[in-house]
């Protein structure tokens, strides 16, 4: 899989001292040490000095030196100290992903920017509150602070923060596939940089573009951009933006399978992954060598990667990566034949994959599309509403030009990853990220329970067992699984198993019935459980008819090419159950009673392509005309001596 390289930039508080940046945390402390000197000067200085010495490294130090600065500007009544006070607190809480924190304080900052009428501090702080929603996902709202942003950057004639929000925005419509948009975007910040000589701002947006006309299979010009991005990279010492160049060269060869420059790039990224710090990058990479090498067929290479990696991943939010490991994991252990450990990580793979859900994948998708909608139309309404303040501020600030010191910027960078997905540079230990853990713990819960049985759980650490009084238990099992197995290879084997479950499961989604586990080859699930409602052994019936449908086809399709499929046998019993929680470790919830023995009795009893019912399920659907009963009188069911049965098909 190609990783999407996204790079996004927030805008800080970095400020000029007579026109020219100067270096230095001693010479800053100095300045703001120095009484002889402005107000604007010392607090620009002490800005300066806790910009470089603590946002990126200790960024929950930073409160501490603002509170200086602030206490000292509201003392001299200096309105541009405390908004740069704030900036830096909004910016401190950005890195560490405490959002609504960022934003209390860029709100705090734009009342101050207002006040005293700083169109490029204004400008700073809307692209500021952007990041923070962009970050979580709001898309058109991160959009409408973009676009605010850059026009008051345009009319102050800021290139270093038009090129910037450019970028951003470029992202905004590269994560919804609109690339032409995108590709505007990223252009008029090459544009910029390139006029500027702004070498670290082109190695970002010649990795994002690149990233796009990799996409787009655009082979010569992909690589000309990440071979551009690398250039520059190596230019300037920006090892961060060349440990991801390379990361994604690596990744534009393996789609091209020329394996040895795909390793080549691959190892680079990761020595300097390492050099920098990056281990969530690292993890990434690691991952990708790992899948290159069991496509090679060498697996006890593949395993010194991928091991690596799944030991640096626990510390991230990070599904997609950990599919990318565990399959390399799986793969690998099956070359070896370690059947265990295969099959341990196989399962880890599945239980990962079943947490990004296809319904789950079509609503983000769904909401996707609304939201591009909103995107594109949101540029017209933030231009209306921005005509009258911007003209109000624009000649407010070209008298003030030549009397204040300008806000500008340098940039820092927080990294945006792969196929759709975040990439970040620093150890999630904020409440965000507990927030979005606690999402991943929900989604896996509800991936194996019921919702009102997980809402339960969590509420009281338990959950009762329910009598219900009437519930449809659904078995399905496939005729000769071992003989097709020893046609099979084992991938082969589990591959069309797991088609066939997906499919059960969406078709239980459809009908609202509840899968309650698989058992090797077996599939159950129940109709009316854990909340009771109509036509649940109606509903129950149509999924086994439509799983038996898909079964059907599926066979036909794979005799037309000569490949082994499997024929199923299906059963239904209505009647009483017990339901509930079994045990306290790996629990999952069950049912019991005699209803369930019955109902698998009805599938075994079955016929391949059939649907076989009981007498109790034909009574409550005989006159249903949706339905052609066919009975077959008594038959002998073991443990059961004879139970009338019947076939049941859609009129």
């Amino acid at each position: 899989m190609i990783r999407f390289l996204l790079i996004l930039y927030a805008l800080t508080t970095t400020v000029l001292i007579n026109g020219q940046t100067r270096k230095g945390e001693d010479s800053n402390f100095q300045k703001w040490k120095n009484e002889n000197m402005s107000l604007d000067e010392r607090t620009a200085a002490y800005n300066n000095f806790i910009e470089r010495n603590y946002l990126y490294s200790k960024p929950d130090s930073v409160a501490f030196h603002t509170k200086k600065l602030m206490n000292f500007s509201i003392k001299e009544n200096f309105n541009l100290g405390v908004a740069r006070a704030h900036v830096l607190n909004g910016n401190s809480k950005l890195v560490q992903s405490f959002f609504p924190e960022a934003r209390f304080e860029y709100e705090k900052a734009i009342e101050t920017y207002k006040q005293i009428d700083d169109l490029r501090g204004l400008g700073i702080c809307y692209a500021n509150m952007g990041s923070t929603y962009n970050y979580q996902s709001n898309h058109p709202k991160a959009l409408i602070f973009y676009l605010k942003a850059l026009k008051i950057f345009q009319k102050d004639d800021f290139n270093l923060g038009i090129a910037g929000t450019s970028n951003n925005i470029g992202i905004l419509y590269q994560l919804f596939f609109d690339y032409d948009n995108a590709l505007k975007y990223y252009k008029i910040a090459e544009t910029i940089h390139s006029k500027d000589n702004d070498l670290k701002g082109l190695v970002i947006v010649y990795t994002n573009m690149a990233g796009i006309y990799d996409e787009q299979d655009k082979d010569s010009i992909a690589q000309e951009y990440y071979q551009n991005s690398i250039n520059l990279s190596n230019k300037i010492s920006y090892k961060s933006g060349l440990a991801i160049a390379k990361s994604g060269l690596g990744s534009y060869y393996k789609k091209r399978n020329n394996i040895e420059l795909a390793l080549s790039n691959y190892k680079s990224s990761i020595v300097l992954n390492r050099e920098i710090g990056d281990n969530y990058g690292l993890a990434q990479t690691l991952s990708f060598i790992g899948l290159v090498y069991t496509y090679e067929n060498k697996p006890d290479r593949a395993l010194k990667y991928c091991e690596e990696a799944i030991s640096i991943i626990d510390d991230y939010e990070s599904i997609r990566e950990r599919l990318d490991i565990y399959w390399c994991l799986y793969e690998s252990f099956k070359l070896k034949n370690n059947a265990t450990k295969s099959l341990y990580y196989h399962e880890l793979y599945l239980v990962t994959s079943d947490s990004l859900k296809k319904q789950e994948t079509t609503k983000k998708l769904q909401r996707m599309e609304f939201e591009k909608e909103v995107l594109a139309d949101s540029l017209q309404q933030v231009e209306k509403g921005l005509k009258v303040e911007m003209l109000h501020q624009t000649e407010i600030n070209e008298k003030k030009r030549n009397t204040s010191i300008a806000l500008a910027g340098g940039f820092f960078f927080l990294l945006l990853s792969g196929g759709l997905y975040s990439r970040w540079n620093y150890v999630k230990k904020s409440k965000a990220i507990i927030e979005k853990e606690k999402d991943r713990s929900d989604n896996l819960l509800l991936n194996i329970l019921p919702f009102e049985i997980a809402e339960e759980l969590k509420a009281k650490g338990s959950a009762d067992a329910r009598d219900f009084d009437l519930v449809s238990i659904l078995f399905t099992d496939f005729k000769g699984f071992t003989e097709a197995s020893e046609k099979l290879t084992a991938k082969e084997l589990i591959g069309e198993i797991n088609v066939c479950f997906k499919a059960f499961d969406l078709i239980c989604e459809v009908y609202k019935i509840e899968k309650i586990k698989t058992i090797g080859d077996a599939f159950m699930a129940a109709g009316g459980l854990p909340v009771p409602f109509d036509d649940s052994v109606k509903n129950t019936v149509l999924a086994a008819l439509e799983m038996q449908e898909f079964i059907n086809t599926r066979l036909e399709e794979k005799e037309l090419i000569n490949e082994t499929a499997f024929k199923m046998r299906v059963g239904i019993h209505t009647g009483p159950v017990v339901a509930g929680i079994v045990g306290v470790k790996k629990f999952q919830y069950d049912v019991w009673g005699d209803t369930v023995n019955t109902a698998s009795r009805m599938e075994s009893s079955g016929e391949t392509g059939k649907v076989n019912v009981s007498e109790v399920t034909y009574n409550l659907l005989k006159n249903d005309t949706d339905f052609i009963f066919e009975s077959r009188g008594k038959i002998r069911a073991k443990g059961k001596g004879e139970i009338e049965m019947y076939f049941i098909s859609k009129s």
